[in-house]
Parts: C-alpha cells; sequence; structure tokens
C-alpha cells in the first residue's frame, strides 16, 4: 500500500513538474506578444520607464500562467523527489523556444532543434531513472534531517561561500566574471529548495488536518525561502543586466541543478536505495540535457538549417578536388622554380642537379 501510494505520489509530482514547465514556458511567449502589441501601437516601451503593458490583457495572462507555473512548481516538491523535480525545469526554456518558433515567427535554427531533442531525451531518462519513493513524509522527520551532521556542514559552506563571494569576490570581479553572481544563485538556490521541500511536506500535512501553525519550523522554512529568493532575484538580475542572457541561461541552470542535486543527496538521501544503473543513468540525463540546453542557447543566434548545410557540403565537395589540385601544382612549380633560382644563384649547371631526392653533383667533383 506504501509503494502505491509513493508511486501516485511520483507520478503527481511528474505531471505538476511538467505542467509547471509548460505555463512557464507559455507565459515568456504571452508577454513578449502583449509588448509587442503595444510597441506597434505606438506605447513607451517597458525597456524605457514606460507602464503601458498594465494595460494589456496578454501581459496579464502572461502574469498568471507565470503565477500558475510557479505554484505548479512549488507543490511539485511537495510529491516527487527533488532530483526529478528540477532538472525538469529546463522543459521551459525548451517549451519557450518551440513556441516562440510558431507565434513570435522566431527562427529555431538547426542548433536549437537538437538541443530540443537532447532535452526531452535527457528529460526522459531522468524520469525513468529517478528515485520514486519519497524519503521525508512529516515536518518531524524534515526536523530530524536538517539536524543531521552531513547536511549541517554542507548548510554552513554554502553559506560561507555565498557569504565570501557577496562580500569579498563581488566587488571585485562581479562586473566581469560570470560566474560570481551566478555562483551565489546556485548556492543560495539548493537551500531554497530544501525550504521549499519543507513548505510542500507542511501544506500536505496541513491538508490532512495536522497542525502545522503551531510547528516553528514551518515559520523558520517559510522565512529562509524568503531569504534564499530575495537573494537569488538580487544576483541573477545582476548577471542578467551585465552579461548576456544566452551565456547566463545554460550556467544558471547547471550550477543551479548541481547543487539542488548535492543537497537532495546529503539532506534527502534520495539516492541512497538508487541502483548503480539507476545513479548512471539519472547523471546519464543530466547531462544530455545541459548538452541540449547549451545548443539552444548558445548558437541561438547563428542561422543554420539542413537545407543550408546540404548547400554547403556540396559546394565544399565541388571546390575541394579544383582547389587541391590547384594547390598541388603551385606547389610543384613554386619548388622548381626555387630549385632554379638557387642553381643560378650558385652557378651551377642545372644538368648537375638532381630532380627531387638526389645529391647534388659539380664539376668540382671531377
Amino acid at each position: 500500500m506504501g509503494q502505491d501510494r509513493g508511486k501516485y505520489d511520483f507520478y503527481i509530482g511528474l505531471g505538476l513538474a511538467i505542467s509547471s514547465s509548460i505555463f512557464i514556458g507559455g507565459s515568456f511567449i504571452l508577454k513578449k506578444k502583449g509588448l509587442l502589441r503595444l510597441a506597434r501601437k505606438g506605447s513607451m516601451r517597458a525597456g524605457q520607464g514606460g507602464h503601458a503593458y498594465l494595460k494589456e490583457w496578454l501581459w496579464w495572462a502572461g502574469l498568471l500562467s507565470m503565477g500558475a507555473g510557479e505554484a505548479a512548481n512549488f507543490a511539485a516538491y511537495a510529491f516527487a523527489p527533488a532530483t526529478l523535480v528540477t532538472p525538469l525545469g529546463a522543459l521551459s526554456v525548451l517549451v519557450s523556444a518551440v513556441l516562440s518558433s510558431y507565434f513570435l515567427t522566431e527562427r529555431l535554427n538547426l542548433h536549437g532543434k537538437l538541443g530540443c531533442l537532447l532535452s526531452i531525451l535527457g528529460s526522459t531518462t531522468m524520469v525513468i531513472h529517478a528515485p520514486q519513493e519519497e524519503e521525508i513524509s512529516s515536518l518531524e522527520h524534515m526536523a530530524k534531517k536538517l539536524v543531521d551532521p552531513g547536511f549541517f556542514v554542507f548548510a554552513t559552506l554554502v553559506i560561507i561561500v555565498a557569504l565570501i563571494f557577496i562580500f569579498v569576490v563581488g566587488p571585485r570581479h562581479g562586473q566581469t566574471n560570470i560566474l560570481v553572481y551566478i555562483t551565489i544563485c546556485s548556492v543560495i538556490g539548493a537551500l531554497s529548495v530544501s525550504c521549499v521541500k519543507g513548505l510542500g511536506i507542511a501544506i500536505k500535512e496541513a491538508i490532512a488536518g495536522k497542525s502545522v501553525a503551531r510547528n516553528p519550523l514551518a515559520w523558520i522554512l517559510l522565512l529562509g525561502l524568503v531569504a534564499c529568493v530575495s537573494t537569488q532575484i538580487n544576483y541573477l538580475n545582476k548577471a542578467l543586466d551585465i552579461f548576456n542572457t544566452s551565456l547566463v541561461t545554460p550556467i544558471y541552470y547547471v550550477f543551479f541543478t548541481t547543487s539542488v542535486l548535492t543537497c537532495s543527496a546529503i539532506l534527502f538521501k534520495e539516492w541512497g536505495h538508487m541502483g548503480a544503473d539507476d545513479v548512471i543513468g539519472t547523471l546519464s540525463g543530466f547531462l544530455t540535457i545541459i548538452v541540449g540546453i547549451f545548443l539552444l542557447h548558445a548558437f541561438k543566434d547563428i542561422s543554420v538549417s539542413l537545407a543550408s548545410l546540404a548547400v554547403s557540403m556540396r559546394k565544399d565537395e565541388r571546390a575541394f578536388p579544383t582547389a587541391n589540385g590547384m594547390a598541388s601544382h603551385y606547389d610543384l612549380l613554386r619548388n622548381e622554380s626555387t630549385e632554379n633560382m638557387e642553381d643560378r644563384e650558385m652557378g651551377l649547371p642545372s644538368d648537375s642537379v638532381s630532380r627531387r631526392n638526389g645529391a647534388m653533383t659539380s664539376s668540382l667533383d671531377h
């Protein structure tokens, strides 16, 4: 009965995670459509300080879609392991890229299509191999996990690293090194996911009729979540303001997801009952998603398609033999002319010099 319940919760969490990606990915398209409509009307754009988008229903639809996606993502952590929910967040990028090619006439090149395919394959692999049973079922159990020596050391190191980057490394290198602000967001993000996980369990207990408001751990988790998310938003906005979005997005995804997977392995022990094949499958799926996200973002401004690739290959095939032959004849003529020039400069008769590999002879040998 417990195993059936665990699988039931797993599929609920999986459905919530996927629906979250669809809502969040679609929200970007709705907001963008609303902003483009305002631009065509001649309204002051948001980047110039205008707020006309507040009167555009498409923008509000995008905002509501974003809220629904974040709520679904929050709820997914209450049912499914963080090892599964967090990496599936990459699907929102995929959904946004695919929808933008249809509704915003933004071209999705060959690299982008391959990236989408790899992201889907990686996500499917992670779903197949992810742990399906929840390891923490109550706030009391969560409290015991939080005081575990392994997690206590991990959380202490995360806070120390974050403070060093905020007060020492950030002021010196934050404007020039893309990894500084992203590192702050990522390590703090691991703690924020832990808080979300705990609050999700608290909500489940509250729905079941248990008294949660009197439990101090629930309030501690709520305050911790507010502090962590505020820090993440602040430094992620700084990174996006300074550096190219096509670089920030994939790097942040890799760093953030790696931090969450590490935290889950230490706090929730989600990997404890996984076999070697499931561990390898989960890591392989994660790496596949990373490659897909990289292809989707890093080459999005390069116009490459199957048709242009085929034309380029045909041109290379036609040009290669000719170019190769010209080069070989040119090199032969150049070598022969160089040898003749050397012969003339040395005053040696041309018939006394071997053509390629023979030894040079002269009348002095006679």
